[in-house]
């Protein structure tokens, strides 16, 4: 594992797409049980170099009602974006990830990672690698179908509390069963 996430960690092949230059982040370890896959790094990710450093983390952190100290425990909890590097901006955000990471890398590193339990698929770009194309919101109010291997969540960027409003069963009904299942899979 150590040698895998280091020639990660040492990737350039979309180098000549990404704007900030490449900068792999991904969090794993042999020994997780939870593996958050999301979209791509952001801009303040790309700066510090951990995964979910951000507003988007703190909201993550605290639909999963985890600690900080255990979100960043790689022995507990994985993180493998769909692109590992910052890929920029585009109109009304961040440009999708470049499909090439995941076709290069993705494979291996959860090969490398057997105990994995449960896989939080945070957002549409995530749910579509793995399930398919698909709607969002339904995927995520039918989030027991997919359990207890997977749970799929939106985005939890500041645009995900609009999203939250439209749809209050989020909160009273997916974000216990959430809870739930991550503190199961952590147990």
């Amino acid at each position: 594992m150590e040698d895998l996430a280091a020639r990660v960690r040492a990737c350039t092949a979309c180098a000549a797409e990404l704007p900030l230059g490449p900068r792999p982040v991904i969090q794993v370890s042999a020994s997780a049980r939870l593996l958050v896959a999301s979209q791509a790094p952001g801009s303040k990710v790309h700066a510090s170099g951990m995964p979910f450093d951000d507003a988007s983390g703190d909201r993550l952190r605290a639909w999963m009602g985890v600690s900080r100290a255990t979100f960043y425990d790689a022995r507990q909890v994985a993180t493998l974006p769909m692109a590992f590097c910052y890929p920029g901006r585009a109109s009304g955000g961040d440009r999708p990830p470049p499909r090439r990471c995941a076709a290069l890398w993705r494979e291996s590193l959860l090969a490398a990672m057997p105990q994995i339990r449960l896989t939080l698929l945070v957002g549409s770009y995530a749910q579509a690698h793995l399930l398919g194309a698909g709607p969002l919101t339904p995927r995520v109010a039918d989030y027991r179908a997919y359990l207890p291997a997977v749970f799929p969540l939106p985005h939890p960027s500041w645009r995900s509390q609009l999203w939250m409003r439209r749809h209050p069963w989020f909160e009273a009904e997916a974000l216990p069963a959430l809870r739930a299942a991550v503190a199961a899979a952590l147990d």
